[in-house]
């Protein structure tokens, strides 16, 4: 079973005067189900206009800002499944989407960035291997303070939403196109009922209750 998927881009016209300053997100750290998602964003010159916070925009507007920065920005994104989320636990499935997220970038870059900003009070150095860039800098609340870090929340909610739709047409009883795997009243009792599927965290309290009541049925 694949456990991480990355993309990457950046745009045959390039990014115009901007510096190379990388914004990385995450979405899905607290779901019950589905992956987590991490986005890494180098802002073209003029960027996007209205770029803040996935979460203080409608998903109208966040459907009309991903298309802008996929196309106009240089990006990375990267999708770690629930499986390795359980292998890891997901503060490490965390740190490794964003490293992976920034690592394709990079290489779509073709050269090291200016800085490295993070959505949160942590970073990955010191937490997986694999990150190089030892002076990112975290920010609390960064996606609503810094654009970048904004662009790479949009994409990353986005993607993963999409996902979660996706996933929804194969388990409807979870409620996913509504709740995106949280655990919803919906999702809850779902659980209760017809217990986990593959793509539930079995690592989660509420998933793994759930799948000893079932065990004992």
């Amino acid at each position: 079973m694949e456990t991480r998927l990355i993309y990457s881009s950046s745009p045959s016209c390039g990014l115009g005067d901007a510096p190379l300053v990388v914004g990385v997100d995450e979405a899905g750290r607290g779901p019950l189900a589905g992956p987590v998602v991490a986005a890494a964003v180098v802002l073209c010159n003029p960027s996007p206009t209205g770029l803040d916070d996935s979460k203080k925009l409608s998903p109208k507007r966040r459907s009309e800002l991903e298309p802008q920065i996929l196309a106009r920005c240089a990006w990375g994104l990267a999708v770690v499944e629930p499986e390795e989320i359980d292998r890891l636990n997901i503060f490490g499935a965390t740190m490794l989407a964003m490293t992976l997220a920034v690592s394709r970038l990079v290489a779509a870059l073709g050269c090291e960035p200016d800085a490295v900003l993070i959505d949160g009070n942590l970073t990955p150095h010191g937490r997986h291997a694999d990150w190089r860039w030892a002076d990112a800098r975290p920010i609390v609340g960064g996606d609503g303070k810094e654009q970048c870090i904004g662009a790479a929340s949009i994409i990353a909610k986005e993607h993963r939403d999409r996902l979660m739709q996706e996933a929804a047409k194969e388990h409807p009883h979870y409620g996913w196109e509504r709740n995106k795997g949280y655990g919803s009243a919906e999702h809850m009792e779902a659980l209760r009922i017809h217990g986990p599927t593959p793509l539930h965290r079995r690592s989660f309290a509420p998933v793994a209750q759930a799948d000893l009541f079932a065990l004992g049925t």
